[in-house]
């Protein structure tokens, strides 16, 4: 693939392998089921299940950490970011800072953890009459070595005011992009939270979501700095670069200073596009503690063990929020913004 776009072609696993400055991205689709009278799953149906750390997909859903409602019950973080996109179904949100929120198809939560924070991650099955379907990116950015200890910050990123582009190629087939990061050509992104690697435009960091339907043809536009880019095709049949056929389920590691043509085959093709200037700093992680030696990752740990990064001022360890309750977000302010 010498003088081609395409650097490298791969399976995707679980979790998905990503470049610096990105550590990896976990993708989630479960097709749960009606929920119970607490939003979780009924006694019955968890039989044959490892409850607690339930990762196998079986009936179509997995629990993961949870073992009532499925989801990541509180957890600790230290040195990174994460961004979750939701693109189907509802995730609940709650923090060591008293923080809170709820989040549903086409919003995004961009968490910087800095200097320790815990959070819980709850997927509340709020349709007692119908399934609940869910389908989650959660992706980990890393901090440099200078904004490791920052102190922790979530925003929210509502599916409304998130940008999108549609494009229509000659033919009028359709591309529409979520521009969660970055900018395509004069659509700029959102801010991410304030020291956030990709806060700083010079670092080029951009997240997109990218549907091409049947036969469309669009053109990802290059960048002016040096850059990792991954196109993440995790769903559809296939699709040609640079004359080469790709098919669903690969990575597909490309030239950033280069126009990538994409030509869609006879299926809508769903991608993740990552990229951004790469850190360039020794990572060292520890479970949820990312740092640049082994050395701060046992201070992380001391750390965590004396405070708790500030406690867990919830009452439940699967923290979920009134069925009733709509979009919001609790900030540590006492702001609250609702949707």
């Amino acid at each position: 693939m010498n003088n081609s776009v395409i650097k490298n072609i791969k399976p995707l696993g679980f979790p998905w392998e990503t470049q610096d400055p990105f550590l990896f991205c976990a993708y989630h689709r479960d097709e749960y089921p009606e929920g119970n009278t607490n939003m979780g799953i009924d006694f019955e149906q968890l039989k044959g299940r490892n409850v607690g750390n339930d990762f196998t997909l079986k009936d179509g859903w997995r629990m993961y950490h949870g073992a009532n409602i499925p989801g990541f019950p509180y957890h600790p973080h230290r040195g990174f970011e994460t961004i979750t996109i939701n693109k189907e179904g509802v995730v609940d949100h709650s923090d060591s800072q008293g923080a809170a929120g709820r989040f549903m198809g086409g919003d995004v939560q961009w968490m910087t953890a800095g200097k320790g924070i815990q959070h819980s991650e709850m997927f509340p099955l709020i349709n007692p009459d119908k399934a609940n379907p869910l389908e989650i990116f959660q992706i980990w950015l890393n901090l440099p070595k200078a904004s490791k200890m920052v102190e922790p910050h979530f925003k929210m990123l509502w599916n409304e005011e998130i940008p999108i582009v549609n494009h229509a190629d000659d033919s009028d087939n359709r591309t529409t992009i979520q521009v969660i990061a970055g900018k395509i050509n004069n659509t700029k992104a959102l801010e991410p939270t304030p020291d956030s690697w990709a806060a700083n435009s010079k670092n080029a960091v951009g997240v997109y979501t990218v549907k091409m339907d049947a036969n469309a043809i669009w053109t990802l536009p290059k960048l002016e700095v040096e850059a990792n880019r991954s196109i993440f095709f995790y769903k559809g049949n296939k699709i040609i670069i640079e004359e080469k056929t790709i098919y669903t389920n690969h990575i597909i590691e490309l030239q950033a200073n280069a126009n990538i043509e994409i030509q869609n085959g006879n299926q809508d093709a769903y991608f993740l596009i990552l990229e951004g200037k790469p850190i360039g700093e020794p990572v060292a992680q520890y479970g949820p503690f990312v740092m640049n030696t082994q050395e701060e990752i046992q201070k992380a740990m001391k750390d965590y063990g004396r405070t708790q990064f500030g406690g867990w001022p919830w009452s439940e360890r699967e923290v979920v929020h009134h069925r009733e309750k709509g979009r919001f977000a609790l900030h540590t302010s006492g702001k609250e913004e609702n949707k």
